[in-house]
């Protein structure tokens, strides 16, 4: 009907979507891939944990600065280039000739890729009333979640006909379209784009929602930024949240093969279910926030409260999966940690948008760096106690107390104190906000 409001950013969303499936799809094919790199290169456990770890170390070096570099520039050029480079270097995974130009690569990789979610935050951050962030926030975390599922039951297949390196290339390929889409389409900002109507408009901007288009960019205040004890609780609980997800990354498809001994057809299904259910934890935690903030009014009730009790319930299910000799007990255990850290992923994303507002880019680079730093550690961790203790079942432990100190990193972090580390300066001539 006439004066009816336009679903641009839904479109928006759905593109959203697709990219957060490619980054995690391109991310966990290395795992995957993991026995026959292993087997071709003669890698130890410790040195494969290197690998590994070597896309989170980078990504967590270079996420700051691509957050910052993506609040300048805009998340269309952004996104495009991060998502193009990346892709380049996942071809280029499949050209590895040792250890060492597999390691470089990895780093580059990780490198590139970092910055791809504090654009996707800083996106909803534009695109989107307060009211639906949360919501719009779980739709990119559903999109990762089943990108994940995915892969493993669809990679270990093509890597038994194809071999490996062929399948680096073939998603590979996959990103490098998703670029040309996402820059003929999308712009910066709804008031940029032809296809919002005022109505739409009107409901975007509506609410409290500040982070609608400026005439100028932000000169970070680091020093300041740094000192905030808000910021560092946050990046507290997300070094548990970063540690906890990068052993579904990396180390999955072997512990099930290797620690509980099922076949390589159980073994890439299984691997699939911690993701599949994490995909329902992003949905549930991205409609609890919104719906806890909505009813009672208390940021702290729906993010900290949300983020503390899955942290909780998730280090239990990892100190049980530790215990069980059963395995199949053991894999219905990591598919319930994972649902419940998931459902915190939500809550976290839009604690950064509550603290940053115009730095969310920045502010969201930041968390994410903490969480790519527990990323780095974690795979090296497993690696080493594997190879050196013998044993499956330590890094279990490891992982749950580090969820424990997560749970007293999200008791202290306040949504409400609002992190304002800009300073404005004009922008260049010719250069857009």
């Amino acid at each position: 009907m006439p004066g009816a409001a336009s679903y641009a950013r839904f479109k928006v969303l759905l593109l959203i979507f697709l990219v957060a499936a490619i980054t995690y799809a391109d991310r966990l094919l290395i795992s995957s891939a993991a026995p026959a790199i292993t087997r071709d290169f003669s890698l130890s456990p410790s040195r494969m944990g290197m690998i590994f770890s070597a896309f989170a170390l980078a990504y967590a070096l270079f996420e700051v600065p691509s957050g910052w570099w993506g609040d300048v520039i805009g998340t269309r050029k952004a996104l495009t280039r991060i998502v193009l480079c990346w892709s380049a270097f996942t071809v280029l995974t499949g050209a590895s000739v040792g250890f060492v130009s597999l390691l470089a690569v990895r780093f580059l990789f990780g490198a590139c890729e970092a910055g791809a979610f504090p654009m996707i935050a800083r996106t909803v951050s534009r695109w989107f009333p307060v009211s639906e962030q949360g919501r719009a926030m779980s739709a990119s975390f559903l999109g990762l979640a089943l990108g994940a599922s995915v892969t493993t039951p669809l990679a270990l297949p093509l890597i038994a006909a194809q071999g490996w390196r062929t399948a680096f290339v073939i998603f590979g390929v996959i990103g490098t379209l998703w670029c040309v889409v996402w820059y003929v389409w999308f712009r910066d900002t709804p008031e940029e784009h032809p296809a919002v109507n005022q109505a739409e408009l009107e409901w975007i901007r509506s609410g409290t929602s500040s982070t609608g288009p400026s005439s100028s960019h932000a000169a970070i205040d680091w020093g300041r930024m740094l000192r905030s004890s808000n910021l560092l609780y946050i990046c507290g609980m997300y070094f548990a949240y970063g540690y906890g997800l990068y052993f579904y990354i990396t180390w999955l498809p072997t512990y099930l093969l290797k620690g509980r001994g099922f076949s390589a057809a159980a073994a890439g299904w299984l691997s699939s279910m911690p993701w599949l259910v994490a995909a329902a934890g992003f949905v549930l935690g991205g409609y609890l926030t919104d719906r806890i903030a909505a009813r009672t009014g208390s940021l702290r009730m729906a993010r900290c409260a949300l983020g503390a009790t899955g942290y909780a319930v998730s280090a239990c299910a990892l100190v049980a999966v530790a215990l069980t000799p059963d395995r199949w007990v053991a894999a219905g255990l990591l598919a319930v940690a994972s649902f419940f850290q998931m459902l915190t992923a939500s809550a976290a994303w839009s604690v950064c948008l509550d603290v940053g507002r115009k730095n969310a880019g920045v502010v969201s680079g930041v968390m994410n760096t903490s969480g790519n730093i527990g990323g780095a550690l974690a795979p090296v961790v497993m690696g080493y106690i594997v190879e050196y203790l013998h044993s499956w079942e330590y890094p279990f432990f490891v992982s749950a107390a580090v969820f424990g100190g997560g749970v007293l990193f999200w008791v202290m972090v306040n949504p409400r104190k609002t992190l304002d580390v800009g300073q404005a300066v004009q922008p260049v001539q010719g250069e857009t906000a």
